[in-house]
């Protein structure tokens, strides 16, 4: 029974209800909605989102704070489409070369951030203007599209027949998407690094003085979040078939929304890479269903604002009471 109410106290029932409450509203407002091809879509689209959520949510949890992914992903993703369209490929080596780089600049972040002492938005704001600056610079922000068959196609398993007619597969975004979230859900739950990441969000001063090397896992997450963003980077390629430059900057405020959302403290220490899942689950179907009713898009960014300053907003309220309560 405890463990009941626990349950029901949780901030993940409570997102949980939410978003079956937003599923069946829109489900009666728009009859396209709950479509197989609607569902399949949204998933796709929200994939690229998702990878890029359970990277940050393992800097948050570390308690520090990454804006510089988009350029990051940019970065990464021009490099590896360069490469490939200079030299051809396949999906493993533009995947590890994309995320090798995103480890490389994710880790000049942790060491700005470690050696400096600047706290860690100010830095990352900061990388993000000088990594997308860089690459605009260098890129003369041309566009590179003409890849071969193999990455135009794509990847696909399992494929079927919709009660629509049309074809279906679990695709490349999709299996990607499912990868990450096992790997970081591993990481997280059954690893003694995870369990370290835990205990410097919670208290970097009593980790460090128990043993915990403080430099090497900021080195880490900071690693982990680049390489998800280079990974999400060829994903998101995949799905567009070409590269703009600035594609995917302005991802971080649906990135920071999804996880916030998800009840990960900005303190760090706190949060569950479940809450983070059905955060970015709430934010694809809010998105999709606005779209469906006709909503304009400026309206999704204000719709995504607000979410984050409520999500910022109830966390803080339940810290300060769960400290009333411990004291």
């Amino acid at each position: 029974m405890p463990d009941f109410k626990r349950l029901l106290h949780s901030h993940e029932f409570h997102l949980a209800a939410l978003t079956l409450l937003l599923v069946a509203g829109l489900t009666v407002a728009s009859e396209d909605f709950m479509t197989l091809g609607n569902i399949f879509d949204m998933t796709v689209s929200s994939a690229i989102l998702g990878i890029m959520a359970c990277g940050l949510f393992v800097v948050l949890i570390a308690g520090g704070i990454d804006i510089s992914f988009p350029a990051t992903a940019s970065i990464a993703q021009y490099l590896t489409a360069s490469y490939i369209l200079a030299n051809g490929g396949n999906f493993p080596l533009a995947f590890a070369m994309a995320a090798a780089i995103g480890i490389l600049l994710g880790m000049i972040n942790a060491a700005l951030v470690y050696k400096l002492k600047v706290p860690a938005i100010i830095i990352t704001i900061a990388m993000l203007n000088v990594y997308f600056g860089a690459l605009i610079y260098f890129s003369n922000g041309e566009w590179l599209y003409g890849f071969d068959d193999w990455f135009m196609n794509g990847v696909e398993v399992l494929p079927f027949v919709g009660s629509d007619g049309y074809d279906y597969a679990l695709n490349l975004p999709i299996m990607v998407l499912l990868g990450t979230i096992a790997i970081t859900s591993l990481l997280m739950g059954k690893t003694r690094i995870g369990r370290q990441i835990y205990a410097i969000g919670g208290n970097a001063d009593a980790a460090s003085r128990i043993g915990v090397n403080l430099f090497g896992l900021n080195l880490f997450v900071y690693g982990y979040m680049g390489a998800l963003a280079g990974i999400a980077a060829i994903v998101q390629m995949q799905i567009t078939q070409s590269v703009a430059p600035n594609a995917l900057m302005g991802f971080e405020l649906g990135v920071l929304a999804a996880v916030i959302l998800g009840g990960t403290s900005m303190n760090g220490g706190k949060g569950s890479l479940l809450g983070v899942i059905l955060g970015v689950a709430l934010l694809a179907i809010l998105k999709n269903g606005l779209t469906l009713l006709g909503v304009p898009s400026y309206w999704h960014t204000v719709v995504t604002g607000l979410i984050i300053l409520l999500s910022i907003s109830i966390t803080a309220l339940n810290e300060k009471q769960q400290a009333k309560k411990a004291i």
